[in-house]
């Protein structure tokens, strides 16, 4: 016979920790994704910033320890700021980093050029050709990114099939230099983060209230003029989503520069890599890390910063 004592304390013990999940239900569950950030994000970034404080020397690991105890157990900080004054010093850092910038702005813009009409052209097209249209967009991610971009290697060569095509047609006489160029890089990039662009600017389009613009057109606005000032601010909040998700990747792309700018187009990625791979100087390339994350996350701080008191405004 089971006790009556233990089974009413078991009892009392699962009513209690019911209300205590009923009660924190909601802390349970952000709880996940904080846990995540902190796992994935914050520790991996506290271990390179603790790399990038240290000093590069001929062991494993290739750089000094941040904490040594010394005699009579006392312990010992070493903090070395040095890697960071040596960005500043050395103009190949500081070029690169206008060049990232450069071609990842660039590469945003002509996303965003070809991704709005697009993402325009699927919300107001019928329910079926919406659905394949957005298959037809996301099939590139079924593919192997490395694989695409070796296709387009072979696409943009010298004796490649763009320039065989435009040779058969009688458009050019002899083969035009694209790879291994900065237009093969934006072309590589664009392609790449296009869909990007075209996802977050089609699930704000989809809350557009279409009777907005029918109604500006029943004032006698001009469609460019219910452009402007009607479907743009409404879907402002996807442009900058889609252009924050192509920007901060393209940034730091290394397989795209590498592979179709044949090493002729320096972006921070490659910087990184010769730091770490060739010239084993960890120190330095965390410190270069950290530089561009801070380049790139300070300023969708001060955004969403700014957004947010905008929001309290209103």
């Amino acid at each position: 016979m089971s006790d009556p004592a233990a089974s009413s304390t078991q009892s009392r013990l699962l009513h209690r920790l019911s209300h205590l999940l009923q009660r924190n239900w909601r802390s349970l569950v952000l709880f996940i994704p904080f846990f995540w950030l902190l796992l994935f994000f914050l520790a991996p970034f506290f271990i390179v910033l603790k790399i990038s404080l240290a000093e590069t020397i001929i062991a494993s690991p290739p750089f000094t320890p941040m904490i040594e105890w010394v005699d009579e157990g006392i312990m010992h900080i070493r903090v070395v700021i040095d890697n960071y004054a040596y960005l500043w010093e050395d103009d190949l850092y500081a070029k690169t980093y206008l060049n990232s910038i450069k071609i990842s702005s660039i590469s945003t813009i002509l996303c965003l050029l070809i991704g709005y009409p697009m993402a325009y052209a699927i919300v107001r097209s019928s329910h079926t050709t919406k659905h394949i249209l957005l298959m037809l967009v996301i099939l590139p991610f079924w593919t192997s990114f490395l694989l695409r971009v070796y296709a387009w290697m072979g696409l943009l060569a010298d004796q490649g099939t763009i320039n065989n095509l435009l040779i058969a047609i009688g458009i050019i006489d002899e083969p035009l230099r694209m790879l291994y160029t900065p237009f093969a890089v934006y072309v590589g990039i664009v392609y790449t983060y296009v869909p990007f662009m075209i996802l977050p600017l089609y699930a704000n389009m989809e809350k557009i209230d279409w009777t907005l613009l029918e109604a500006a057109a029943d004032l006698g606005a001009k469609p460019m003029t219910t452009f402007f000032t009607v479907t743009l601010p409404i879907t402002l909040p996807g442009i900058i989503a889609g252009s924050l998700l192509v920007f901060i990747p393209a940034t730091g792309e290394y397989v795209i520069p590498d592979l179709l700018g044949g090493g002729n187009v320096l972006m921070i990625g490659r910087v990184l890599y010769n730091e770490f791979n060739a010239n084993i100087d960890w120190p330095v390339a965390s410190a270069v890390a950290i530089a561009l994350l801070l380049l790139l996350v300070l300023p969708m701080m001060l955004y969403q910063h700014m957004q947010a008191k905008q929001v309290e405004a209103e």
